[in-house]
């Protein structure tokens, strides 16, 4: 069982994991450093994630065409509610990555489709992580309101999903 500091440490490094995947901040900007928090005389190693890309950020989507049989990304948004819990495929580019988090690797994938708030799919895969700015074909299930936490919250995520970068 773990002493109360250690749960304490071992919370604020989760929170600096998944503030670098579910929370965007202006590149200018960062979140104090968690171990902060660590009283006098401790040592303490905790990772800084820092995302690989804001999100659309200066990224080229011509080009990007529909995946044969797929969605575009908007589409997804757009019919969210009819695809929960069924499986997806879309082509788009990795704007965004973050690997090892909860078991998973974690990647944003856009496509130039939808507007702000509906142009940017968070995807979850035991899949290589591939690069940010590969364009990837993506097959995953739609999954709905998922909470992780610690003010993790996404109205739609794809989970479980097969990345293939083209």
């Amino acid at each position: 069982m773990l002493n109360p500091r250690s749960s304490g440490l071992l919370a604020l490094t989760v929170l600096a994991l998944l503030t670098a995947c579910g929370k965007q901040q202006p590149p200018a900007e960062k979140a104090p450093a968690p171990e902060a928090a660590a009283t006098a005389g401790d040592t303490v190693s905790v990772p800084h994630p820092e995302p690989s890309a804001v999100p659309g950020a200066m990224v080229d989507f011509s080009g990007i065409a529909k995946a044969e049989g797929g969605k575009t990304v908007a589409e997804i948004f757009a019919e969210k509610d009819q695809l929960a819990g069924t499986e997806v495929t879309f082509r788009g580019k990795v704007v965004k990555t973050n690997p090892e988090i909860m078991g998973k690797n974690w990647l944003h994938v856009q496509d130039g489709t939808g507007a702000l708030n509906s142009n940017d799919l968070t995807i979850t895969t035991s899949a290589e992580l591939p690069n940010v700015g590969d364009t990837v074909l993506v097959t995953g299930k739609v999954a709905l309101d998922q909470d992780f936490g610690l003010g993790y919250q996404y109205p739609i995520i794809i989970e479980e999903a097969q990345v293939v970068v083209e």
